[in-house]
């Protein structure tokens, strides 16, 4: 039997440096069959990308697939879901869209409430990452 190697997820590595991440969530989405195998074949992009909620309903906005911004994609997660990140949304927290993962079967999103940090709290994330990498080496 073949074994079929599981694709990596997309990345917003931008997003664990702009936002102090707290509660993750796996959402769907729903999508058509070119945005899927765009996805699939790894031509997605999450830079830039952000969740916003419409009439009780998440949408992601600004995702670029292939060379093209995709306008929204319905995200499909549970009332309770929704209702919890609204009340995060109306506290000033932002939805940030962290993993895109493209399995064998459907494709999730892994989002996460997040409060945006400052100047002088990236200056700290990149000191603590750089004194790591140093006691790493030695």
């Amino acid at each position: 039997m073949k074994k079929v190697k599981k694709p990596a997820p997309v990345v917003n590595r931008r997003a664990h440096y702009d936002y102090n991440l707290s509660d993750k969530l796996d959402v769907g989405l729903v999508l058509t069959g070119p945005q899927v195998r765009l996805i699939r074949d790894h031509h997605a992009q999450l830079k830039g990308t952000y969740v916003t909620i419409r009439n009780h309903e998440l949408y992601l906005l600004n995702m670029t697939l292939g060379s093209d911004t995709v306008d929204d994609i319905k995200l499909l997660a549970t009332r309770k879901q929704i209702m919890a990140l609204e009340r995060a949304k109306i506290d000033g927290s932002t939805i940030v869209p962290v993993e895109l993962h493209p399995g064998k079967r459907h494709i999730k999103l892994t989002i996460a409430v997040g409060e945006g940090k400052k100047k002088y709290d990236k200056r700290q994330t990149i000191k603590s990452r750089d004194l790591d990498r140093e006691r790493a080496r030695y």
